[in-house]
C-alpha cells in the first residue's frame, strides 16, 4: 500500500512564521521529541519518501512504531496551528470566550463572567454569528438564574426568550438558503451550464423558490448574501449573465456595507469577485475587468483574508483572467508569457487547485497556443483536459474541448485521425444527457470540410457552416460556447483567409465600436 502523504502535505502547507511557532512551542515541552525529527526530514524532502526516513532512523528505537510518531506529529503541528491562529477569526475569539465563561461560572464569580459574556454577545451580534450568539444566550440565562436568587431583578427574562426565539428563527432561515444553494452548486458543478430539461427544470424550481423571489424573506445579511448568489449562480447556469451580474454585484454591496460580516466571510466574498470577474470579461467590460483584478490581489493582502486558501483562489482567478483578457483582444503572445508563471502555480500547488480550475486553465492555455498558430502545443495542452475525464465534474468543459480538438487537428491537417476523432466525439455526446443539436451542427459541418479536397470548396463549406451556426446559436442558449472557443471567428478567419489571430482581433476591434 503506498504510504499516505497527508503529513507530507500539512507540512509542506506551513508557513515560515507557522514552522518557526510550531519550533518554540514545542522546545518548552520536556522530554525527547523524536517527532521533530520527523519533521525536519519532511521539512526538507521535495516529494515524500517515506523509506528514506526509515533509512535514516533505522537504527532509532522510535521507527519501529513509525505510524504512531506520524500521527502524534500531525495532531502536535494542528495543535499549534489552533494556537498560533487562536485571535485570527470571531469564531476562535467566540470559542475562547465561552470557554472562558464557563470556567468563570464554576467558580461562582459571576460577575465577571458577565462581562466576558457582553463582549462576546457583542461580537456574535455583529458578525451574525447565530450559533454562538444562541450558545451565549444559554449562558445569559443561567446567568439570570443566579442573578434572580441574589435578588436582581435588572433584566427581563421574556425579553430574553424572544430573543433567543428571533435568533432560532435566524439560524433556520440562514439553514433553507444553504440548503438552496448546495442544490444549485451541484448543478452548476456537476454538469455546468444548463442544457438538459432535468436541471433546467431544477434551476426553474430553484430561481422560483418564495425564499428566492420573496421580498425580505432573507432575516441577515449572510441569508442576503446567500440569496443574491443564489441569484446569481442561477442566471449564470441559464446563461444569462446580465442579470448574473446585477445579483453578484449586489452580494459585493452588501459585504462592502458591512465589512464586520465580509471579513468574516472572506471566501464568499472571494467567490463573488471571481464571479464578477469572469462576467465582466465575458460581457466586454474589460476596463472593469483590469480593475477587479488589482482589487482581488489587494484584498488578498488584508489581515482577513491572509490564508493559503485566498492565496490560491485569487491566483487562479486573477491569472485566468489576465490570460483571458489577453485572449480576447488576440494578444496572444501577452498571454502565451503568463503561461510559465501558472504551470508554476499549478505545480507547486498540486493537490490545492480543485479539478475545475485546473482543466479551466488547461483549456485556456490551449486556446492560446492555437490562437498564436502554435497548433502542435496547443494539442498537447488540450490532450491533458481530455485524458482527464471526470464524469461528475462540469461536463461542458469536457463537451466543448472535445469540438475544439476537430478544429485542432483540422489546422494540424490530420484529415484522417479526424474521421475517426468525429466518431468517438458523437458517442461521447450522445451518452450526454444534454440537449447537443450545437454539437450536431458542428460535427456535421466538420465532417463536410474534411471531405472537402480543394481549397475552393472549403471556402463554400465555411460560408455554409457559420450560416448554419449563427442560426443554432440565435435558436439556443449554445452562445456559451464562444466563451471558451469562438467558432465564429474560426470560420471567419478561413472565409477571409487570414490568421486566426488576426480575425479575433477584428472582431475585437468590431465589438469596441458597436460598444
Amino acid at each position: 500500500m503506498k504510504p499516505s502523504t497527508e503529513l507530507f502535505d500539512l507540512v509542506k502547507s506551513l508557513t515560515k512564521s507557522e514552522k518557526r511557532f510550531f519550533k518554540l512551542s514545542s522546545s518548552l515541552q520536556s522530554g525527547e521529541k523524536n517527532y521533530l525529527k520527523i519533521f525536519d526530514v519532511i521539512d526538507r524532502q521535495k516529494g515524500y519518501d517515506e523509506e528514506a526516513i526509515k533509512n535514516q532512523f533505522k537504527n532509532e528505537t522510535f521507527i519501529k512504531h513509525f505510524p504512531s510518531e506520524k500521527n502524534h506529529l500531525y495532531k502536535l503541528i494542528l495543535k499549534s496551528l489552533r494556537s498560533y491562529h487562536s485571535d485570527n477569526s470571531a469564531s476562535s475569539v467566540l470559542k475562547q470566550e465561552i470557554k472562558n465563561i464557563e470556567i468563570l461560572y464554576k467558580k461562582a464569580l459571576f460577575k465577571e463572567c458577565n462581562k466576558f459574556l457582553v463582549r462576546a454577545k457583542k461580537i456574535a451580534i455583529e458578525r451574525e454569528k447565530f450559533y454562538y450568539w444562541f450558545e451565549l444566550l444559554s449562558w445569559e440565562k443561567l446567568l439570570l438564574e443566579e442573578a434572580y436568587e441574589a435578588g436582581e431583578f435588572t433584566k427581563d427574562l421574556d425579553a430574553l426568550i424572544k430573543e433567543e426565539q428571533e435568533v432560532i428563527e435566524k439560524l433556520r432561515n440562514l439553514a433553507a438558503y444553504h440548503v438552496l444553494y448546495s442544490k444549485i452548486n451541484y448543478v452548476f458543478r456537476s454538469g455546468g451550464y444548463v442544457r438538459s430539461d432535468k436541471d433546467r427544470a431544477l434551476v426553474e424550481e430553484i430561481s422560483h423558490h418564495p425564499l428566492i423571489i420573496g421580498r425580505n424573506t432573507a432575516l441577515s445579511h449572510r441569508a442576503a448574501t446567500i440569496c443574491y448568489y443564489i441569484q446569481g449562480f442561477c442566471a449564470t447556469a441559464s446563461v444569462d449573465k446580465e442579470t448574473a451580474y446585477i445579483k453578484f454585484m449586489r452580494v459585493k454591496e452588501i459585504l462592502d456595507q458591512n465589512p464586520l460580516v465580509r471579513d468574516d466571510l472572506p471566501k464568499r466574498y472571494v467567490l463573488t469577485l471571481s464571479n464578477l470577474l469572469r462576467l465582466q470579461i465575458d460581457t466586454g467590460r474589460i476596463d472593469e475587468a483590469l480593475e477587479m483584478i488589482e482589487l482581488m490581489r489587494k484584498v488578498s493582502k488584508k489581515s482577513a483574508f491572509a490564508s493559503e486558501d485566498i492565496a490560491l483562489r485569487v491566483f487562479k482567478s486573477t491569472y485566468l483572467s489576465e490570460m483571458r483578457i489577453f485572449e480576447k483582444k488576440g494578444n496572444f503572445v501577452k498571454a502565451i508569457e503568463n503561461v510559465d508563471t501558472v504551470v508554476k502555480g499549478l505545480q507547486e500547488n498540486q493537490g490545492k487547485i480543485n479539478k475545475e480550475q485546473e482543466l479551466l486553465f488547461l483549456n485556456t492555455i490551449s486556446t492560446v497556443y492555437f490562437g498564436a498558430g502554435r497548433f502542435k502545443e496547443s494539442l498537447q495542452w488540450l490532450n491533458r483536459v481530455l485524458n482527464d475525464n471526470e464524469p461528475n465534474l462540469r461536463q461542458d468543459i469536457y463537451s466543448y474541448a472535445r469540438l475544439f480538438n476537430l478544429v485542432v487537428h483540422f489546422e494540424l491537417g490530420n484529415y484522417d485521425l479526424l474521421e475517426y476523432i468525429i466518431k468517438s466525439t458523437t458517442r461521447y455526446l450522445s451518452k450526454r444527457q444534454r440537449d447537443h443539436e450545437l454539437e450536431v451542427v458542428i460535427i456535421s459541418n466538420m465532417k463536410k470540410l474534411i471531405r472537402a479536397t480543394q481549397n475552393a470548396d472549403w471556402r463554400d463549406h465555411f460560408v455554409a457552416f457559420r450560416e448554419e451556426l449563427v442560426e443554432q446559436l440565435n435558436r439556443q442558449n449554445d452562445k456559451i460556447i464562444l466563451d471558451y472557443f469562438n467558432f465564429i471567428v474560426w470560420i471567419d478567419s478561413k472565409i477571409k483567409g487570414i490568421s486566426f489571430e488576426e480575425a479575433v482581433k477584428q472582431h475585437y476591434s468590431q465589438n469596441l465600436i458597436e460598444a
